[in-house]
């Protein structure tokens, strides 16, 4: 496991770079999306008023995604953020879920 320094480091890079991801999109014009953050939680927003949330857990050092599709927990292997259930990789989940919401293919990288 990780420090906890460490974990807040990594959570707060992973929060910042969906910001960054989302608000790339939402520049580009074709579709409505928006994130906005408040310390540990960032909410994106769709169109149709629908929202995904993703926070950081630091007591279980975990990512933690509340979805249309589901309520999901992602924890660092070493390399990458994945699903404790499925093995999804964090941004490959989120941008197959943001799709969903947003009726389009979103892909939500750095």
């Amino acid at each position: 496991s990780m420090t906890p320094s460490e974990f807040l480091a990594r959570a707060d890079a992973v929060l910042r770079t969906l910001e960054d991801a989302v608000g790339n999109i939402g520049d580009n014009g074709d579709i409505d999306i928006e994130a906005s953050r408040a310390g540990n939680v960032v909410t994106i927003e769709f169109e149709d008023g629908s929202k995904i949330i993703v926070n950081s857990q630091e007591p279980m050092q975990e990512m933690w995604v509340a979805a249309r599709a589901g309520g999901f927990h992602f924890r660092w292997d070493g390399t990458r953020w994945i699903d404790t259930k499925n093995g999804a990789e964090l941004f490959d989940a989120l941008s197959r879920y943001a799709s969903q919401q947003a009726g389009a293919a979103l892909v939500l990288r750095a």
